[in-house]
């Protein structure tokens, strides 16, 4: 059933396009290449490094001076009798996919911004500066609902496209949405799967809502083939929520109201929260992709900032 959005122009609650396509004035010494300050959380004294741009074989030929042991084809070496090396050059581009999470969950936020902004914001800063360093940028952008697939592209008006349809599902997001969900995380991820065959940057914006033991073995398999980062966007309130914070929350059907002065609801949540992150971080070190916290309670571009290894945060 369609849903009549409620938007507002509070940058805080919903974004649009143009303020999307803004970012990417302010972000340039963000970098997802696997050259990384000493201090991002990309460095691979943090975690895995990038792979960077792969390589394409390019010819079989004899051996010259010069060229490196390394690439000496032994099996032709022999049977010909004369050494041969085998000549790679670096892919021109590589492609880029950003899963961008705008479901009901991403639309809560109980300090300065929804959860769906910063994701939002992020993915933005990302793609910008993909297509700046000069490799295809695309992705699914998510709801409930719907969603919107742009296959990789290294154009401008591509990136327009995306990121219209990242503001539009973001602007679509209000109190009252009733969703009847039929797009589930897993889904997306699989559908990544298809798209990002090999040596690809993967970027996941969520909450990651609904991960599983599916969701292991999905992401497995994106790594093990691809870069992949999570960005793990979360609000302050599933650490630790506020005293006296009381709160009204809906799953569009129904709707209670949630006083945090009571111990035991506190640590509920927390426990739920923790248990996912724990998930997380353990299948971080298993399959060596890092992840990226995001909080609600800063600007997307200051925590990249910080997160990428300029401690001042914006420049």
């Amino acid at each position: 059933m369609a849903q009549t959005a409620t938007y507002t122009d509070d940058p805080r609650i919903h974004v649009d396009a143009e303020h999307l396509l803004r970012l990417g004035a302010k972000s340039r010494a963000i970098s997802l290449l696997p050259r990384q300050p000493a201090r991002s959380i990309l460095n691979g004294r943090h975690a895995s490094r990038l792979r960077g741009r792969g390589l394409n074989f390019e010819e079989l030929r004899s051996y010259l001076p010069g060229d490196d042991i390394r690439t000496i084809d032994w099996k032709v070496t022999a049977r010909t009798g004369e050494p041969h090396v085998r000549v790679y050059t670096e892919e021109r581009d590589r492609p880029a996919l950003l899963l961008v999470d705008q479901r009901v969950s991403m639309f809560f936020g109980t300090e300065v911004y929804m959860k769906s902004v910063i994701a939002a914001e992020a993915a933005a800063i990302a793609a910008h500066q993909i297509l700046a360093q000069g490799d295809r940028v695309g992705g699914i952008v998510f709801g409930d609902t719907d969603l919107a697939e742009h296959r990789p592209q290294r154009r401008p008006a591509a990136l327009t496209r995306f990121l219209s349809s990242v503001a539009a599902l973001n602007c679509s997001l209000n109190a009252s949405l009733r969703p009847e969900p039929s797009v589930a995380l897993n889904d997306i991820l699989k559908q990544a799967t298809r798209i990002a065959h090999t040596n690809a940057l993967v970027c996941v914006f969520s909450d990651f809502d609904g991960v599983d033991e599916d969701s292991e073995r999905i992401l497995s398999r994106l790594a093990q083939s691809n870069d992949l980062i999570l960005f793990n966007i979360f609000d302050p309130s599933s650490r630790q929520l506020t005293p006296g914070l009381k709160m009204t929350v809906s799953d569009g059907e129904q709707q209670i109201e949630l006083d945090s002065s009571e111990a035991s609801l506190s640590d509920r949540i927390k426990a739920a929260m923790d248990n996912r992150l724990v998930q997380l971080q353990q299948w971080s070190k298993r399959y060596g992709f890092p992840i990226v916290p995001m909080t609600t309670s800063e600007p997307a571009l200051d925590q990249l900032l910080k997160q990428f290894g300029h401690l001042g945060g914006r420049t």
